[in-house]
């Protein structure tokens, strides 16, 4: 199979979809590799590097797309690249349609098969393509809140952790999934004092035996979650669905009980975000603020860490798309569920369901 690497093109994404050691691995299983020059510069990876692999070197993001058969990509195509991918393309990305109607209906409209990470499933509903980029989006949440937290960057003056006779700061997270666990053990590795919440038992109980004695779990309800908020410095958004919309837990009107400075951080925000106020911004603009409350609610927040996360990502990526490669999609997706189910539109066909609920689109099968 020929695939097409492009450089990201999206604002301060310096991640690449492969890194050398996995462009070896499909030439070593007699595929044919073309990548961007210099997409692995922001990752820290030369041309050489790429072209020592086995790696055939383009200069344009055009050409790439032109001569693939899987694109395999970090974060969705923008407007500008929607001409360029072709019927039955196969587009292997991060998507996240549910929260873009635009991007869904391009993907439509040029008749491709999207592929989609985070709704990849593994027989114990976790997502291994979602994982590695949710451990570091979790413990990034912390460092950039408890950034944001200092008064130069409008947020309350509060250190994390305290000092001895000063209490620390209350980290509220919503959620207590990946996001939610590597963000909890971050912020009380600092000192904080910590209350994570999510809607299982189930997941509070293996939390509550797992995490420190300065993290609390909480139920969380509407009821819950107002309270929690009047106290918090530092909230951190961190609910999924796969697939779907994020609800909204943190509503505009909850704004008013916040102390000024107070730091929101969405890791959500790609999936439409958990809180209602908050919408995409880039590390460029990561901030804005309202009624006195910081916003940080970057979408690619692992682009601020480009190794960490080419190799995070590759390590879990790889294994699938030699699958995809070696047997092409449709026999791939067929023998292995977890691939299927990373399926969200195929030939201008929705065959996702959260796809198809978030904008009433009629889902169809494979």
């Amino acid at each position: 199979m020929i695939i097409g690497i492009p450089k990201e093109i999206k604002n301060n994404e310096n991640r690449v979809a492969i890194t050398p050691a996995g462009v070896k691995s499909f030439v070593d299983q007699n595929h044919r590799v073309y990548i961007q020059k210099s997409a692995g510069e922001g990752s820290g990876f030369s041309d050489d590097e790429y072209r020592n692999a086995g790696a055939q070197l383009l200069e344009t993001i055009e050409e790439v797309y032109a001569i693939a058969e899987m694109v395999c990509k970090v974060k969705e195509p923008i407007e500008r690249e929607y001409n360029l991918i072709k019927a039955d393309q196969l587009i292997f990305t991060y998507f996240h349609f549910a929260s873009s109607r635009a991007l869904t209906e391009a993907m439509i409209a040029r008749k491709a098969v999207c592929l989609a990470y985070e709704t990849v499933e593994a027989d114990d509903r976790s997502l291994p393509l979602l994982i590695p980029m949710s451990e570091v989006a979790g413990r990034m949440a912390v460092q950039e809140g408890a950034k944001y937290l200092g008064k130069p960057s409008g947020g309350r003056g509060v250190l994390l952790g305290g000092v001895a006779g000063v209490k620390p700061a209350n980290v509220l997270i919503l959620g207590g999934g990946i996001v939610g666990t590597e963000s909890a053990k971050m912020a009380a590795g600092l000192g904080a004092n910590v209350t994570i919440m999510d809607i299982s038992l189930k997941r509070l109980r293996y939390l509550n035996d797992v995490l420190p004695a300065n993290v609390d779990t909480v139920v969380a309800n509407p009821y819950q979650i107002e309270e929690a908020v009047k106290t918090a410095d530092l909230i951190i958004g961190a609910v999924l669905i796969p697939g779907a919309k994020a609800p909204h837990l943190v509503k505009k009107e909850m704004l008013k009980l916040m102390r000024p400075g107070t730091v929101l951080i969405d890791v959500a925000v790609d999936q439409g975000g958990c809180i209602e106020t908050a919408k995409p911004t880039t590390h460029e603009n990561p901030i804005y603020i309202i009624d006195g409350i910081v916003h940080y609610c970057v979408s690619n927040m692992p682009g601020a860490v480009p190794y960490t996360s080419t190799m995070a990502l590759t390590n879990a990526t790889l294994p699938y798309a030699l699958q995809l490669a070696n047997k092409g999609w449709k026999l791939a997706c067929e023998q292995n569920a977890e691939l299927r189910k990373g399926l969200n539109i195929v030939n201008g066909k929705v065959v996702y369901k959260g796809v198809a609920d978030a904008f009433g689109l009629l889902l169809e099968a494979v």
